[in-house]
């Protein structure tokens, strides 16, 4: 079982980059040559068809895993309340991916405040239709309390490991101990700003103690708009010998 997964959001490849792709095929091929993990954030605004999820499956290797984004109409129509319904049809909508979905991304709104009943019942729910990782990236101050965590832990749910981080405790994983998800989003410019070899550095310190812990940690690059994630995903891989 591979502990450490690291990707970027999407699977464009810059044109700078793609000669670190080589072969043939599509982006996704040759993508998932090089790396190990990539987080669709596609399904966050509109349904895909079976076909295209059997597409994307057919196209990498055995060991290659997807984590998948919540479609809004759950996160932020809804806001988790009597969401269910919606759960069960997305995770319908999944199943051509088969067991390459090795976790799924609950991303909340910035308003969306802690809501104790509202929160247990969904992920209850959740964890009860699905038994792989499920990451949870909160972005409202109230999510950030040892009573959050411990909720959290208890349906095994991983709270996520952000930068820059939405409040002072946000940087660390935090929730259920067994899944570690960093997603980090490009620092002083979010999702434009490519990250400095320092901090690469202390981050690939981070992760080899959590390989050493034998915790599934993914790593997920989102500073996507000018293609600084593939660069830096790359650069990670080099510091963790992958």
């Amino acid at each position: 079982m591979q502990l450490l997964r690291i990707g970027t959001a999407g699977w464009s490849l810059p044109p700078r980059e793609q000669p670190r792709f080589p072969g043939e095929g599509s982006h996704l091929e040759r993508y998932s040559r090089v790396f190990n993990a990539v987080e669709i954030n596609s399904t966050f605004y509109r349904p895909h068809r079976a076909s295209t999820f059997e597409r994307w499956a057919a196209s990498v290797p055995g060991s290659f895993r997807f984590s998948v984004k919540l479609p809004r109409t759950i996160t932020h129509d809804t806001r988790l309340e009597a969401a269910n319904e919606l759960a069960d049809s997305f995770l319908e909508q999944v199943r051509p991916l088969g067991e390459r979905v090795g976790c799924l991304l609950v991303q909340l709104p910035p308003k969306l405040k802690f809501d104790e009943r509202v929160a247990d019942a969904f992920f209850k729910h959740l964890r009860s239709r699905f038994e792989s990782g499920i990451a949870v990236e909160p972005r409202h101050a109230s999510w950030f309390t040892p009573g959050v965590a411990e909720l959290l832990d208890r349906h095994r749910i991983a709270r996520v490991a952000a930068d820059p981080p939405r409040a002072t405790e946000g940087s660390e994983p935090d929730g259920w101990r067994g899944l570690a998800y960093y997603r980090l989003h490009g620092s002083p410019r979010i999702y434009y700003s490519s990250y400095e070899a320092g901090f690469l550095d202390a981050l690939a310190l981070h992760l080899e103690k959590l390989r050493h812990a034998r915790i599934t940690t993914w790593c997920i690059f989102d500073n996507t708009a000018l293609g600084a994630a593939t660069a830096n995903a790359l650069l990670l891989m080099e510091r963790m010998g992958s």
